[in-house]
């Protein structure tokens, strides 16, 4: 197999991944950092690498009415955004999943104001999990430019047609540079097929799009975008099974099992941060702990069955994350522990939130998060905050 290797950021890798897949229309306005990516698209067009409709729009809500615009006529659309941008944009993720227009979008994962930070925690997407997208949730930029390809195979399907989103860590992905495998285009050509949908404008065969609805049918249309969800789940499995055969790597569809098999502690989590945590469980487990990772690549379809699956004889878990829901607890968590309680098993549960505006979750954190699991002591709340630097009356 012909390898061609480029040191590139996570931002340029997303660029060349959405190039990959032949976009007809690219809308975007810039925000850090997820500005990168945009530009490199940029280029490419400008030089004719890609033939592509380049729309530089006036705002986030404009570039995703403009993906809509055109996905509406049949056209492979991209976009891209970060943070208030993605919120500026909440609005017409609805219309968008609502509409079943399949866009496909990089979010770099970014803090939320305020206060204002340009650094990354993942409060911004995990946010808008009910706008009715797909979410992934990327580890390295490797796994970033292959998704950039697999999500369009994806949500373009016929039993889906619902838009994606791939998350991607700020700075710590976005900006930082690593070895990264391009794929030939003539395979990813043959992996994806041009984007054919009878979910448009056509004077052969008209619709009415973008319409409303009266209570007596509304829930139909919701309850077909909720199906739409669980279709896409075997698809994923399929779509990452046909990607290793293609180009020799695979990802495990909806989550990773990194040495869960015996492991009676096991710490959930999800992005970069992954590839700490498996440091960790590999010194620990040459101390002959017992402990293990599982990594959720999607958080939209949820994982529930795996979850369940991997975690079943475990003695107590942990789930680490970059978001927490004011008053309660990590929003991970609690999909995370909603799943479990429907099992007959009852480990302890802890949730470790932090890592905001892009502090670090260093190795020794990781550590202790494991031992915390290992004593199992009961928590006065199921909630910790692992890495404050100021005193607290808990």
């Amino acid at each position: 197999m012909k390898k061609n290797k480029l040191f590139i950021s996570g931002d340029e890798a997303i660029a060349i991944g959405a190039k990959l897949a032949r976009p007809h229309v690219i809308a975007a306005y810039t925000i850090t950092p997820q500005t990168i990516a945009v530009e490199r698209l940029s280029d490419m067009v400008e030089s004719g690498e890609l033939k592509a409709e380049y729309m530089h729009v006036e705002s986030e809500h404009s570039a995703i009415s403009a993906c809509m615009g055109a996905s509406a006529i049949g056209a492979r659309t991209f976009t891209a955004s970060s943070s208030q941008g993605l919120l500026y944009m909440a609005e017409g993720l609805h219309y968008c999943s609502g509409g079943r227009y399949p866009v496909v979008m990089m979010n770099a994962n970014r803090s939320v104001a305020l206060p204002w930070s340009i650094y990354g925690d993942q409060r911004d997407s995990l946010g808008l999990l009910d706008s009715g997208w797909i979410q992934v949730y990327v580890e390295d930029a490797q796994e970033a430019l292959d998704m950039m390809i697999q999500a369009y195979k994806i949500a373009e399907n016929p039993k889906v047609l619902t838009p994606m989103m791939v998350n991607i860590d700020g700075f710590i992905l976005t900006h930082t540079y690593e070895m990264v495998n391009i794929p030939e285009q003539e395979k990813v050509d043959a992996f994806l097929p041009p984007f054919e949908t009878v979910n448009k404008m056509s004077f052969e065969n008209p619709k009415n799009m973008g319409f409303s609805s009266q209570p007596i049918d509304n829930t139909e249309f919701k309850y077909q975008q909720d199906r739409a969800m669980f279709d896409a789940i075997p698809l994923i499995k399929e779509t990452d099974e046909e990607w290793a055969k293609t180009f020799g790597r695979r990802y495990h569809g909806m989550v990773e099992n990194y040495k869960c098999d015996n492991a009676d502690y096991i710490i959930v989590t999800l992005g970069s941060v992954c590839g700490t945590t498996r440091i960790i469980v590999d010194e620990l487990r040459e101390q002959g702990l017992k402990v293990g990772m599982l990594k959720i690549r999607y958080m939209r379809p949820f994982p529930e069955k795996e979850i369940q699956e991997i975690t079943a004889n475990a003695k107590a878990i942990g789930v680490l994350e970059k978001n927490i829901s004011f008053g309660y607890e990590g929003t991970v968590f609690t999909n995370v522990n909603s799943s479990i309680s429907k099992t007959k098993a009852r480990p302890f549960m802890k949730n470790f939130v932090g890592g905001f505006g892009g502090r670090d979750i260093t190795k020794q954190e990781i550590r202790q998060m494991f031992a915390t699991l290992k004593e199992q002591t009961e928590p006065s709340k199921t909630v910790e905050y692992f890495n404050l630097n100021v005193a607290t009356d808990e």
